[in-house]
């Protein structure tokens, strides 16, 4: 599948030093995310009166959200350090031990991607989630034995795009749990404003309305946009992001306002003009724009749903009077309608 500008998976192109940079450092920095915010401020703080650690926290919800920075304000915020590991990293118990034992009171352990962790790996966080204690098994055969070593208290922040995959064991051993919703264009706005400025960059309130518009509700995708067409205003223009200058941009890119782009649209033009505005099968519709299944499912369909273009049916596919709209097209004629 090749890279889109859109995804909101983390890309190569995604420079970690400028993330780092442009990631708010404080509750009061970070946009969005309203309800969320407010609660964990309260957590922190009466955590910090009491002098004991965090509850731990499981942050769910779709890629590009700021789960992440969200676990690295909790560590600012609290004043203790932060260590950082993913799922698919922790391969083996004693990989896990090594990060719990060099732990200090209070310390955040983030582990992004935990519905990926290994079951045996797994089975050695529950003791020290609860109890903070760590059973290690010395030796092997009749002479084996049980050893727990004391942890200090600690917290541990867990990340997942897929909460449904955790087990209910690791999943019930999570005070917090929140869920992070999709930016409104208003909230991108501000942060894409925000990251001009860190960026010295100047951009206009209509030219970053533009560009969060195009976001998909996802600031990642908006700094990943804001770069772009900084690059153009750069070039082209004389280094302000106006609102001619973002649209120039964002149509150089193949985007429209929606945020979709050319794969989007080309999947909605088979859908309408080959199938009739369907239903048809997910392999079918894959095959037709020579992708595969499980990436038409994972990536295109759900933003696609979330514009109201595209509906699941217990037939296939179908396309919306919305996107009859989108593509320019009357909307197609129902033959039960037409019946009656």
């Amino acid at each position: 599948m090749e890279e889109r500008i859109v995804s909101t998976q983390r890309q190569p192109e995604d420079d970690p030093q400028i993330e780092v940079g442009l990631r708010p450092r404080t509750f009061e920095e970070y946009v969005g995310q309203e309800k969320i915010k407010e609660k964990l401020a309260i957590y922190v703080r009466a955590a910090q009166e009491r002098n004991e650690a965090l509850d731990h926290v499981l942050l769910y919800g779709p890629p590009g959200l700021g789960k992440t920075t969200l676990a690295h304000i909790i560590a600012w915020e609290l004043g203790v350090s932060i260590r950082i590991t993913s799922g698919p990293a922790i391969e083996r118990p004693g990989d896990l031990a090594a990060l719990l034992t060099n732990l200090g009171h209070g310390d955040v352990l983030f582990i992004d991607e935990i519905h990926r962790l290994n079951r045996s790996v797994e089975e050695i966080l529950y003791p020290a989630m609860e109890d903070n204690a760590l059973d290690i098994i010395i030796g092997k055969g009749p002479g084996a034995r049980s050893l727990r070593l004391d942890l200090p208290p600690f917290t541990m922040i867990g990340a997942t795009v897929r909460a449904g995959l955790l087990t209910s064991p690791l999943r019930d051993r999570f005070g917090v749990v929140d869920r992070l919703d999709f930016y409104t264009p208003e909230e991108l706005e501000q942060i894409i404003i925000r990251s001009a400025g860190i960026l010295n960059m100047e951009a206009e309130k209509e030219g970053a309305a533009i560009i969060a518009r195009a976001s998909r509700g996802t600031p990642r995708v908006a700094n990943r946009l804001l770069k772009r067409v900084r690059d153009y205003a750069q070039v082209k223009a004389d280094n302000v992001i106006t609102a001619a200058v973002a649209g120039e941009a964002l149509q150089m890119l193949q985007l429209d306002q929606k945020g979709l782009d050319e794969i989007d649209r080309r999947l909605l033009k088979a859908l309408v003009e080959k199938f009739d505005g369907g239903p048809v099968g997910l392999d079918t519709l894959a095959a037709c724009i020579s992708e595969e299944p499980e990436t038409l499912e994972d990536v295109y369909e759900p933003y696609l749903m979330q514009l109201g273009l595209l509906k699941r049916t217990a037939r296939g596919r179908m396309a919306t009077g919305e996107a009859y709209s989108y593509l320019g097209l009357p909307p197609r004629e129902d033959p039960q309608q037409k019946l009656w």
